[in-house]
């Protein structure tokens, strides 16, 4: 599966202006997320940082959330934006959520300068924890 160019670029600016809306007050470090869920709508999700780091959401697994808490059961894409000069791939937590809603979801992560191409979950995660590991 790829994205349609028209597509992905609806998906970068979503990305790029929620990224704005970010509450980071601790690591100045501001991310956009963009999700394309099943039924092809956006949904688009910021960090939000907390005191107790562990408390964090990023900026992913927000827009993810929103999609899931929309009626959404699956997801397309996933578009990063970093208002940096390197690209900033999903963490790992972010990883694993976006494996939970679909083996095909494709991944872009863009900055001011770059722009990294279509990944499939499967590349950023290989041998994801999922419903066969705890199926028996």
């Amino acid at each position: 599966m790829t994205i349609e160019s028209q597509l992905l670029e609806m998906l970068k600016q979503a990305a790029k202006d929620v990224s704005k809306n970010a509450y980071c007050r601790y690591s100045d470090f501001p991310v956009g997320a963009a999700v394309c869920g099943g039924s092809g709508k956006i949904y688009t999700g910021c960090n939000v940082e907390n005191v107790s780091f562990g408390l964090t959401m990023c900026a992913e697994r927000s827009a993810i959330f929103s999609a899931i808490a929309a009626g959404e059961k699956t997801i397309q894409a996933v578009v990063i934006f970093t208002p940096t000069e390197s690209l900033t791939p999903p963490c790992g937590a972010c990883r694993q959520v976006i494996s939970e809603f679909g083996d095909d979801v494709q991944i872009v992560s863009f900055s001011n300068l770059n722009c990294s191409g279509p990944q499939s979950i499967q590349e950023l995660l290989p041998s994801a924890f999922g419903t066969l590991n705890h199926s028996e």
